[in-house]
């Protein structure tokens, strides 16, 4: 089993927003305070590491501390870059020289990876400071950033809650102002959960606008897009342009600097159930109907729609994610490390692994069915411009309830209950937003999703920016 629970339901939010050169600055401030040498980026790499050391204890976010490197390199940032000059981390399933990536898996040796992946370049062009790797759950295979092996990874709103994952320690840390922004990645809605969870957005971009992941080339069908977690629509808004300065990709729209909401009203489809046997609940059901009348009242049409995959869409990706977990457990030597200790494997990982284990037959025909799923995802946008839905199935569980030590049948039920809008951006390789516009009774974020065709990022930065307008997003510091 994980670590047992040692916080109270009660704690109280855990931030380290305060009077530093940091301020309450998202990334595009920080990085204009730099430009006009308000705030070097020696002083802002110092003012992290400081507000990181006053959070993490609790929040038990960071994989690993590369501070020294950090300062160093805080003289010699590239000034060209959108963010030149601002702190932050990478998630430890992403190699970065001299980091060792250890996937949150005790399976993997702590070995420092030798060199860049082409997505650390990307976001290294962007003109950041990496000053640390953050934490994830065993190969970002479950919704919360919990382990069997070591303490969990907690939400800054509440230490008793789940942070989400997989990108969870990278989210942790930006909710909790340690960080402006943070690298985060997604296979089944490892930007979006987390976001989601601690308040904040989450833009998982179309399939190979971004980067792909290292592990992206082993996989019949690409399932990963790598991105960031942001506190506001403007710095998602300029890592997509950033990104796209490093490399367009011509066989897609250019998003190009989105800086507000579009005139265009637009068609939006609400999606209000999910497609497993799951009701949503109440709280999120309530913050999605207020957004959809929010939208609705600023001139948009709102179409309610079934969500837009086949019946066997679940059972096809549940699956495809058996495949992916018997690819690490049963390969990992060859795919992540020669040291690759299999008996380290976590419980949740086994179990995943072993429902492909159990029916490799079925997997070309639910490939065959992500493909097609693909197709009909597309077709929706025919007639609709964006789809609206939860982004998750109900509030932010408390720690242990997705516990990977948990009996597998019960963990994973729980599991694919909570993420069951989040996997269709991952199989049809759509681009989605999280956006938190909600709270719980007990004041834990919830967040919308929307949906758009593929390339059609600038639709949902425009949506984005128009609902943090109009509804603004809750603030940890308040």
């Amino acid at each position: 089993m994980g670590a047992p629970l040692l916080y109270s339901r009660h704690m109280t939010r855990v931030h380290a927003f305060g009077d530093d050169c940091l301020a309450d600055y998202d990334a595009v401030g920080l990085a204009q305070a730099i430009s006009r040498r308000e705030v070097s980026p020696l002083e802002a790499t110092e003012a992290a590491l400081a507000r990181i050391d006053k959070v993490n204890p609790i929040l038990n976010a960071v994989a690993h501390d590369d501070r020294e490197r950090a300062l160093g390199r805080a003289s010699t940032v590239d000034t060209t870059g959108i963010f030149a000059g601002v702190p932050t981390a990478i998630k430890n399933n992403t190699d970065y020289a001299g980091i060792p990536t250890t996937h949150g898996s005790g399976a993997v040796p702590p070995v420092n990876a030798r060199s860049n992946e082409p997505f650390t370049n990307q976001f290294l062009s962007l003109g950041v400071n990496v000053v640390g790797a953050t934490t994830l759950p065993a190969f970002g295979l479950t919704a919360s950033t919990e382990f069997v092996d070591r303490a969990p990874t907690v939400n800054p709103w509440n230490p008793a809650y789940s942070a989400g994952a997989s990108s969870g320690g990278s989210s942790a840390l930006v909710a909790a102002g340690a960080l402006p922004i943070a690298h985060a990645n997604d296979g089944g809605g490892s930007i979006r959960i987390p976001a989601a969870s601690c308040g904040l957005v989450g833009l998982k971009p179309t399939r190979n606008r971004t980067k792909p992941a290292a592990l992206a080339h082993s996989l019949p069908v690409d399932i990963i897009s790598n991105g960031m977690v942001s506190r506001t629509v403007r710095d998602t808004a300029h890592f997509m342009y950033g990104v796209e300065q490093y490399q367009a990709i011509s066989t897609m729209p250019p998003v190009g600097l989105v800086e507000g909401p579009s005139k265009r009203r637009l068609k939006i489809a609400l999606v209000s159930e999910s497609i497993v046997d799951a009701k949503v609940d109440e709280q999120t059901s309530a913050v999605l109907q207020r957004t959809a009348d929010t939208l609705a009242s600023l001139g948009h049409e709102i179409i309610p729609m079934a969500a837009p995959v086949p019946d066997r869409f679940i059972q096809d990706f549940v699956q495809y994610w058996g495949l992916v977990a018997f690819g690490i457990e049963y390969l990992g030597k060859v795919s992540i490390s020669p040291k690759f200790d299999r008996t380290k494997i976590d419980p949740l990982t086994h179990g995943i692994a072993q429902l492909f284990v159990k029916k490799p037959w079925l997997t070309p025909g639910s490939i065959r069915g992500l493909q097609t799923a693909e197709k009909l995802y597309r077709d929706v946008f025919t007639g609709v411009d964006l789809i609206l839905s939860p982004t998750l199935s109900h509030t932010t569980p408390e720690i242990g309830y997705l516990d990977p030590g948990v009996e597998f049948e019960e963990a994973f039920d729980r599991l694919v209950k909570y993420v069951a809008f989040t996997p269709i951006n991952n199989a049809t390789g759509g681009p989605a937003i999280s956006l938190p516009v909600g709270q719980s009774d007990i004041g834990l974020p919830i967040a919308v999703h929307f949906s758009a065709d593929h390339g059609r990022e600038r639709t949902l930065l425009e949506i984005a920016f128009e609902l943090e307008a109009a509804m603004g997003f809750a603030r940890i510091q308040d």
